[in-house]
């Protein structure tokens, strides 16, 4: 009889073990909260969410009002009323913007725009569908949230971008969740759950955002509420009138074709960072490659010079150096053929055109173009709007196809005629060969920035890539690439002894690099 408390403390301890092992499964704690707030049906059912509450602002102690609102598929927005001036900060499914207390409004770039995107991906998924809304889990362990035990899951998205998550043990709903958004440290903790059309929503909410801390009182809480699409975008007074696209993306069109011809005296460096992901969201690896570069006939040839920081030794440099030689001939055997082609085509009285091409009337067609306005980026006046695909538009070829699947935003240097910077990303998967070759998934996205350069030409600064893709049908993967432009110069002697230029070039004794400024 003596070993019975031995035995029952040993069938406590295997209980108490296979609890934890159960807890440590992050698939199985998201599971868990799922069920407490109401089930995968009734969650699944969600198109709209409205929270409404009133706090008192910590800094002069007015009454104050916070308004938080989701709508699927990707909408969300976030008000504070501090006493009479608005902090908003929303994503329309396009872009993220903000509006500070003094009421200048502006577009977030970079990761304070990533940063919005993902609050509302990981919001309006409400853990449903994770690997389609591309979320991994990955258990970090236990933690204590105002004295009490909590299970922490980090939650990664497409993206790279992280966000801690922690659940109460017993009740298995959510209690606190922390995340940069918009660039400010957030933390949110959540209680006095109850239920509202069978999902379980907080009624208390204690923000800490920065250096703040709002204790907000949750007043109305509706769900599949009706929130029209106006109240994510832009305030209307802050809009302006949309220019001829028509005539403005020609005079672009025309411009970057004679910047091709300016860029062709200017050779740089380019640094390629690609991080490649595992399920879990977990780096499995990071390569950084460096290139210099010049532009041929409109292309970018690039020599490999260094690899995660070391210079390539001297066999390595011979085999990159003859590869560009190799493309270099490639792209003058091409550019000679589209010359023939294009005589030809002109004695025929036609007009030879490449069907990859993305011309303009495609573009206008595909897409449809909303919000815009007037913003200054990096120093200079520039027309913003955002885009998304045209409901009435179908696509039949590729190129078509490719846009119609794009939304994003654009900022337009209308006094240059030139894109400064374009966001894009697809709405869906995008399928070639029917998916039998690859299919580009949902949310694979990218950023394109260029600068102008003594003011002449307009120069790429920074690329972005956020991919998912699964390619014949195997196993998908997820890569994360950052490119980034420098040391722009004019050819002289100096850079044509280390980039490889047509034949006829590598001698400057044979063919004086053109140091003369052209005429913009």
């Amino acid at each position: 009889m003596r070993r019975l408390p031995y035995l029952s403390l040993l069938i406590s301890f295997l209980t108490f073990s296979s609890a934890v092992a159960q807890a440590q499964d992050p698939a199985k704690i998201v599971s868990d909260y799922v069920k407490a707030s109401g089930g995968a049906k009734a969650l699944s059912k969600i198109q709209t969410e409205t929270l409404e509450g009133a706090f008192t602002n910590p800094a002069d102690g007015k009454p104050s009002t916070y308004t938080f609102s989701l709508k699927l598929p990707n909408r969300y927005y976030s008000e504070f009323v501090l006493g009479d001036k608005p902090l908003i900060e929303a994503y329309n499914g396009k872009s993220a913007w903000q509006q500070s207390p003094s009421g200048e409004l502006s577009t977030l770039l970079g990761q304070q725009g990533q940063q919005l995107e993902a609050a509302s991906s990981y919001y309006n998924s409400r853990f449903l569908n994770l690997k389609k809304n591309k979320l991994a889990l990955a258990f970090v362990g236990h933690a204590q949230v105002r004295g009490k035990d909590a299970l922490q899951v980090e939650v990664t998205t497409a993206t790279g971008l992280k966000r801690q998550t922690f659940f109460d043990p017993q009740s298995h709903l959510l209690v606190k969740e922390s995340a940069s958004v918009a660039g400010i440290d957030q933390e949110i903790l959540y209680d006095d759950y109850r239920t509202v059309d069978g999902v379980k929503l907080p009624y208390k909410i204690e923000l800490r955002r920065g250096p703040d801390v709002y204790n907000i009182t949750v007043s109305r809480a509706a769900i599949n509420g009706t929130i029209g699409e106006r109240v994510f975008d832009f305030p209307i007074k802050s809009q302006v009138k949309l220019p001829d696209l028509k005539a403005l993306f020609k005079e672009i069109d025309d411009n970057q074709k004679a910047a091709d011809k300016i860029r062709e005296n200017y050779a740089g460096t380019r640094v390629e960072e690609e991080t490649d992901f595992e399920k879990d969201g977990k780096v499995k690896k990071t390569e950084i490659n460096e290139y210099t570069f010049f532009y041929l006939d409109g292309d970018e040839v690039s020599t490999l010079v260094k690899k995660d920081g070391k210079a390539l030794s001297d066999e390595e440099q011979k085999k990159e150096n003859d590869k560009t030689q190799k493309r270099i001939e490639e792209i003058q055997k091409n550019e000679a053929k589209k010359e023939a082609k294009d005589e030809k085509a002109k004695e025929e009285g036609k007009k030879e055109k490449d069907d990859d091409d993305v011309g303009i009337e495609t573009f206008l067609r595909a897409a449809q173009f909303v919000n815009p306005r007037r913003e200054r980026f990096r120093g200079r006046d520039v027309l913003v709007f955002d885009f998304e695909p045209n409901p009435e538009f179908q696509p039949h070829k590729m190129v078509e196809k490719i846009v119609h699947e794009l939304a994003g935003v654009i900022w337009v240097d209308e006094q240059a005629h030139e894109v400064a910077r374009l966001e894009a990303y697809f709405v869906g998967d995008f399928h070639v060969a029917g998916g039998l070759l690859a299919n580009l998934q949902k949310g694979t996205s990218f950023v394109f920035e260029q600068s102008y350069f003594n003011n002449e030409v307009w120069l790429p600064t920074y690329i972005e890539a956020h991919v998912g893709v699964r390619v014949l049908l195997l196993k998908g993967f997820r890569v994360n690439a950052t490119t980034r432009y420098s040391d722009y110069k004019r050819f002289n002697v100096e850079t044509l002894s280390t980039i490889n230029k047509p034949k006829g070039a590598d001698d400057p004794a044979t063919e004086k690099p053109n140091t003369e400024k052209p005429n913009p």
